[in-house]
This record gives structure tokens, C-alpha cells and sequence, in this order.
């Protein structure tokens, strides 16, 4: 008999004996436990942005790893990869860039194989930006059969977490998102013959395989074990974290469903991870269990985490809820207005109370204060939401631009003389650049409508910018308005303006030398207020 045959054999004795230890010995998760784990999570996510700050540290020597003199190609397309997989939780934006100019490079270089690798990860990722049928069919136009063997693990795996992203975006349509995680359960079943046996991702697979064939004890024996086997702040830790979750919940095990979303988030945390689900679904969970405050905490965290990470998916799943935490928010303040009412009523009767009434309202002014700040934090977000808009037109504008010049190189081929004279007056790029500008002035004036008026209290009177007949706003007010979303780069400017940077750059010098404190004149930008 083989090596390979004593390990399963091995492998499935323990499996076997672990089934039975939880079947029959199961440690009950109680209701201290649970409170223990949210204490625990409060304080991993103070910290949060110390464990943020180390993987942008890691980032920031990938890249300059890149950028080494004397790098070979391979290693060079080995630190991309590795930046695009240290950003995939963190931003899906600078994750797809990465693998994208990954592709190319491999590509031109003719590295087929290791092209394909950084096409399967975008494919992966592309759900998230709610591209779905974008993904599913640059995935579709793979064939498995041309591929290395060694890729088709990477295939499979691709398949199966894109097939999961595309199916979550469509639960309340089971008629859609069924055949869609279909796809996923029959990917992972095929990704689990390309595994190495003994690796942390087999038994992560074998886990959520057994858990998606209503083998519950088998899935929680092997997901238990691969916890001692791996660190905490590991991916895999949290999805085996959620898995567990998952189980508990199926067996109606409210204390450990808690207790194991509580410490998949911690993971998330740790790892410095972004794009959640587990904090989410917690948050959901305490909301349903009273606990309005925590509830509020951990959505909010998930929320602004999704906007950070520009994961529409989690957006959409993290604000639904919002309304009915606001709605539950007001009641209390309701109940809190009633106590009030009685307390002073009391007061005028027991005069003797009155230092114990002071102490309550005081602590309940407090909670009050601290649930309106944050709401208030919430309401900055709309601001990123702007910020993401942008950066999607200027991806778009620099499109268009590369478009016209690919055009205007043919046509100077020989093809087509009058496209050429076409592309040459630039008339193409000069009609998307003024629909740009009219849907950008239009939804920037209906979120900072006195905009132009407060610009020019920053201006001298003799400079105030005068805006002619059926004007929204002009270069030198669109310049400013990108500022003020906190767009500070020039060349970002030039890009979405289409203009060169010299050109953005000479605005704003002319722009601040116009300001009555130039020294102030962008920080005091900053400070206009939206609506």
C-alpha cells in the first residue's frame, strides 16, 4: 500500500474520531462565551487601523520591489501578483489594476501561462464592482482543456468564487442566483481533486463541500482542526470561521452562530481585510437581538469598510438594513423622552431623588451624543460615493482617449481618409468630455449648490470668476470642485479634464495667486460645506 493510502487512511480515522467527539462530547457555547468574543472583537477593532497601516507597509515594498533595478520579468510579475492579492480585500479598484497590467505584461512578453493566472484572478474579482456578466463571460471564453495542468486548480477555484459572488448578488431571486451557486458547488467539487491533501485550502474545500451536502458534523471535524493548524489573522481562518457560523445556525445554535461570526470578523480584522462578511451579518444579527448599539457599530464598520474597498455587493448588503436600525434608533430616543417625562415628574415630587435623576439623565444624554456623531461620520460617506463616481469617468475618459488615438493611427494607414479628418479635429473626445462635464456639473451643484458664491468670498473682488449665460461651472470652478472631493493629484485633474498636467498646474497657481490668503486658499477650499 502506498504513502498516499496510509495518509487518507489516516486522515479519515481522525475525521471519523472527530465526528464522534463533537457528536457526543460537543463543548456547549454559552451565553458568557458570546460576551466574551464581542468584548474581544471591540477591542480588535480599535485597532483596526494599526493592522490597516502594517498591509499598506507591505504594499508600499511590494512596490518599490517592482520598481527595483535589475529585477528579472518573472520576479517582477510575482511582486505584481502578490499586489494584487495584498489588495483584493483591501480595494478592488487597485486589485483588478494590478492583475490587468499583469496580464499585459505577461502577455507581451509572451508568458501565456502566467497571463492566464492573472486573467483568472481579475475574473475572480469582477462580481464585486457588479460586473457580473463581464466576468462570466471573459471566465467562459477559457478553455479548461488548453490549459496547463498546473493552472486548472486556479481555474476551478476562480469559478468557484465567482459563481458564489454573481449568485449572492441575486438571494431574494432564487430563480437566478440557484443556478449560479450551482456552478460554484460543482467548481469546488471539481477544485478538490487538484488540491494537495494535506494543505490548509483541501481541508478549507473539503469543509465547505461537506457543509453545502448537508454533512454538517463532517464539515465542523475538519473546519476544527484546520483551526489549529492555521494563524487567526489567515484568510482561511475566517471563512472557516463563517463556515462554522453557518453550521450552528443550520442546527439552530444561536450562541455559537454568534460566537463564530464574532471571531471570523476578528480574523477579517486582523488580516486587515475590508471586503467582510462576517461583521456584516453579526451586525444584522445583534440588531435582531436588541442590541441596537453594537448593531449600528459593526454595520457601520462593514459599510465604510465596502465603500473603502469599493465592493458594491457589500454596500448593497450592509445599508438595507440602515433604515430599520434608524427606525429602532428613534424609538429608543422615544422610550428615553418617556423616562425623561417621568423622571422630572418624580423630581417635582421627590425631591430627594434629584442626585440619582441627574446621574441617569446625564448618562443617557451621553449615549444619546455619541449614537448622533456617528451618524453624523455616516453621512461624510456620500462623499467617497462622489469620489468612487470620478474615478470610474476618468477611467472611462482615458478610454475614449486611447480609443481616438488607436483610430487616428490606422486611419493614417491609408484607411478611410475621412474618419481620419474626423478623429483629427478631435470632435469625439470634445463631445464625451462635455457630457462628462454636464452630468459632473450638475451633480456637483446639487450637492454643494452654493459653490461658485462661496468661491468667490475666497477670491479678490477684482478676480471673481463670472460665469457666462447657461454656464454651471468652468474649468477654473471644476479644478476647485475636484480639490474640494480631496483630488489633489494634477495629473488625476488633466486626466478627467482632458487637459495636460502643465495645463492644470498653471490654473491652480494662477487660481491661488487670485485668493485673498493664498497661503490658505486650498485648505480653505476644503472647508465649504456640502449641502
Amino acid at each position: 500500500m502506498s504513502r498516499y493510502s496510509y495518509r487518507h487512511i489516516f486522515l479519515f480515522i481522525i475525521l471519523m474520531l472527530s465526528v464522534n467527539t463533537i457528536a457526543y462530547g460537543r463543548t456547549v457555547i454559552g451565553r458568557d462565551d458570546v460576551n466574551s468574543i464581542l468584548k474581544r472583537l471591540d477591542a480588535e477593532l480599535d485597532r483596526r487601523t494599526v493592522y490597516l497601516d502594517r498591509r499598506h507597509e507591505a504594499i508600499d515594498s511590494l512596490k518599490k520591489e517592482v520598481n527595483r533595478n535589475g529585477i528579472s520579468r518573472e520576479e517582477q510579475l510575482n511582486c505584481i501578483l502578490q499586489l494584487g492579492d495584498s489588495y483584493k480585500a483591501l480595494n478592488t479598484d487597485s486589485a483588478l489594476t494590478f492583475y490587468h497590467a499583469g496580464y499585459n505584461l505577461a502577455s507581451d512578453n509572451g508568458l501565456d501561462s502566467i497571463a492566464l493566472r492573472f486573467k483568472l484572478r481579475a475574473v475572480t474579482y469582477l462580481p464585486l464592482l457588479a460586473l457580473m456578466t463581464e466576468a462570466s463571460d471573459r471566465f467562459e471564453s477559457i478553455d479548461p482543456e488548453k490549459m496547463p495542468e498546473g493552472l486548472k486548480g486556479e481555474y476551478y477555484d476562480a469559478a468557484r468564487q465567482m459563481y458564489f459572488y454573481i449568485a449572492s448578488y441575486c438571494l431574494d431571486y432564487p430563480e437566478i442566483s440557484d443556478p449560479y451557486m450551482k456552478k460554484s458547488h460543482d467548481a469546488q467539487a471539481k477544485l478538490l481533486s487538484f488540491l494537495d491533501k494535506d494543505s490548509p485550502r483541501f481541508m478549507l474545500n473539503q469543509g465547505e463541500y461537506f457543509f453545502y451536502n448537508q454533512q454538517h458534523s463532517k464539515a465542523q471535524a475538519i473546519l476544527l482542526l484546520l483551526l489549529d493548524r492555521i494563524p487567526e489573522e489567515d484568510n482561511l481562518y475566517a471563512r472557516a470561521c463563517h463556515l462554522l457560523a453557518d453550521i450552528s445556525k443550520a442546527r439552530g445554535e444561536h450562541n455559537a452562530y454568534i460566537y463564530y461570526l464574532a471571531l471570523s470578523a476578528i480574523a477579517d480584522t486582523r488580516g486587515a481585510t475590508l471586503e467582510v462578511a462576517s461583521l456584516q451579518e453579526l451586525g444584522r444579527m445583534m440588531y435582531f437581538n436588541g442590541d441596537v448599539s453594537h448593531a449600528y457599530d459593526y454595520l457601520s464598520t462593514a459599510l465604510s469598510g465596502a465603500v473603502e474597498c469599493n465592493a458594491p455587493l457589500r454596500i448593497v448588503q450592509s445599508s438595507d438594513i440602515f433604515p430599520l436600525i434608524e427606525s429602532a434608533h428613534k424609538a429608543e430616543l422615544k422610550k428615553s423622552d418617556i423616562r425623561i417625562y417621568i423622571v422630572i415628574s418624580i423630581m417635582a415630587v421627590l425631591l430627594i431623588g434629584l442626585a440619582v435623576t441627574l446621574h441617569i439623565l446625564h448618562r443617557k444624554n451621553r449615549q444619546m451624543n455619541r449614537m448622533a456623531m456617528k451618524l453624523s461620520e455616516a453621512n461624510g460617506t456620500k462623499d467617497v460615493y462622489i469620489s468612487q463616481f470620478l474615478n470610474l469617468c476618468s477611467i472611462y475618459m482615458d478610454k475614449l482617449t486611447q480609443f481616438n488615438k488607436i483610430v487616428n493611427r490606422k486611419l493614417t494607414t491609408g484607411k478611410v481618409d475621412d474618419l481620419l479628418k474626423l478623429t483629427k479635429q478631435g470632435k469625439f473626445i470634445e463631445e464625451q468630455s462635455k457630457e462628462f462635464y454636464d452630468v459632473f456639473d450638475d451633480a456637483f451643484l446639487h450637492l454643494y449648490p452654493n459653490f461658485v458664491s462661496e468661491i468667490n468670498k475666497l477670491l479678490r473682488p477684482e478676480e471673481k470668476i463670472e460665469l457666462r449665460e447657461g454656464e454651471k461651472l468652468n474649468t477654473d470652478l471644476r479644478i476647485i470642485a475636484f480639490m474640494r472631493l480631496g483630488i489633489e493629484e494634477s495629473t488625476r485633474i488633466a486626466q478627467m479634464l482632458n487637459y495636460s498636467v502643465y495645463t492644470i498646474y498653471t490654473y491652480r497657481n494662477k487660481l491661488r495667486n487670485r485668493a485673498i490668503s493664498r497661503d490658505t486658499f486650498e485648505n480653505d477650499i476644503m472647508n465649504i460645506k456640502s449641502v
